[in-house]
């Protein structure tokens, strides 16, 4: 069973379609939740994001702690760590999402509906990826970042709950992924209006379940299977390339989990959007919105690999291993993202900064 190649690929995109029907019928996206928190005052979908972060940490770490998902074998925890890569690449990859209107992630679960711009943008993403990873922007990356590249393994690692355990001298990981996990979901579930709104939260637990599910596939297949397996849980940058190399190539090589995975979440939005009624051909407006989309799907692809991740590679997958890159990484993306945004809806990139300074309306002072 787990000598085939093929037995890995169809579990990543049976995990994937779930993702994607999930996704598609809740609207679950990165970068719409951050735009309806900061411009209509709604936090319900980034409520749904956070929920499927905290979702995937506790199921993760339970999963490790009883020895059926081998985390430190992921790659978000490999030395030494990317800093300036995590920090450029997050700021990049958050600008390119705002320009775009979603991520790679999103993208994909657009495409299931029958978004041709989406198509676009992944084409676009995925090149830049496999460019960055293995081409002319690969030398661009280990000029620039590898020089600034940290070593942790002597503090303990690249995980929080190794770091911990070793300056404290007992394993630590456990109890604080779940006291992490139960801030993060009070916080989650004290809104009420979250709380009603029922495909939100379904889709924040199911997507969280199955980037856990992930974790355990990869790892059985790692240690049972006769090749290089690497251990993983979705992501939504690299794997896009290795798409693309795949259909358009003949290697010999058979497709993986990260190929799976893209495939399934693809065909689980479009299940998802056909059974809602809710297909429908969309494409670029002009010239204008083209460039727009290529550029952003540039700055994602680069972006991506130089931070090791996106949304839901760093944000959720890496954050349920504890990689100390995850919250370094999705601050960037924020930021990158909220520049992008008050780009092109106040045509000030640095806006926020103005509105953080200026000072608070005081309140009409009563009559009497």
């Amino acid at each position: 069973m787990f000598d085939s190649g093929w037995m890995l690929a169809l579990s990543g995109c049976l995990v994937g379609a779930i993702i994607g029907f999930a996704a598609r019928k809740s609207h679950f996206c990165t970068m719409a939740a951050l735009e309806r928190h900061w411009y209509a005052g709604d936090d319900r979908p980034l409520r749904a994001w956070a929920l499927a972060a905290f979702t995937a940490l506790i199921a993760t770490q339970l999963l490790g702690a009883a020895g059926v998902a081998g985390l430190d074998q992921s790659f978000y925890l490999t030395e030494p760590l990317s800093l300036a890569g995590a920090i450029v690449g997050g700021l990049m990859f958050g600008l390119g999402m705002a320009l775009v209107g979603t991520c790679g992630f999103g993208a994909l679960v657009r495409l299931g509906g029958g978004n041709l711009r989406a198509l676009v943008v992944l084409t676009g993403l995925g090149l830049a990826a496999l460019a960055a990873q293995r081409g002319v922007t690969a030398h661009i990356r280990a000029v620039l970042f590898d020089p600034w590249a940290v070593d942790l393994s002597g503090l303990g690692g690249q995980s929080v709950g190794a770091l911990i355990s070793r300056a404290t001298g007992f394993n630590a990981t456990l109890p604080l992924a779940l006291l992490i996990g139960a801030a993060g979901l009070w916080w989650v579930f004290r809104s009420a209006s979250f709380r009603a709104d029922r495909n939100r939260l379904i889709a924040g637990v199911v997507i969280g379940l199955c980037i856990a599910a992930g974790w355990v596939i990869t790892s059985l297949f790692a240690a049972q299977a006769l090749y290089p397996v690497q251990v993983e849980a979705g992501s939504f940058v690299m794997p896009v390339g290795e798409t693309i190399l795949q259909i358009i190539t003949v290697t010999g090589e058979l497709p993986d989990y990260g190929i799976g995975i893209v495939i399934g979440v693809f065909l689980g939005a479009a299940v998802s959007a056909f059974r809602s009624d809710d297909m429908r051909w969309e494409a670029c407006d002009d010239a204008r919105e083209l460039s727009r989309h290529l550029l952003g799907a540039f700055l994602m692809g680069t972006g991506g690999v130089f931070a090791l991740g996106c949304t839901i590679g760093q944000g959720v997958s890496a954050f349920s291993v504890m990689a100390i890159s995850a919250p370094i990484v999705m601050i960037s993306i924020a930021a990158g993202a909220r520049m992008g945004l008050g780009l092109l809806v106040e045509g000030n990139a640095f806006s926020f900064i103005a509105d953080w300074r200026a000072p608070k309306a005081q309140p009409e002072a009563t009559k009497r």
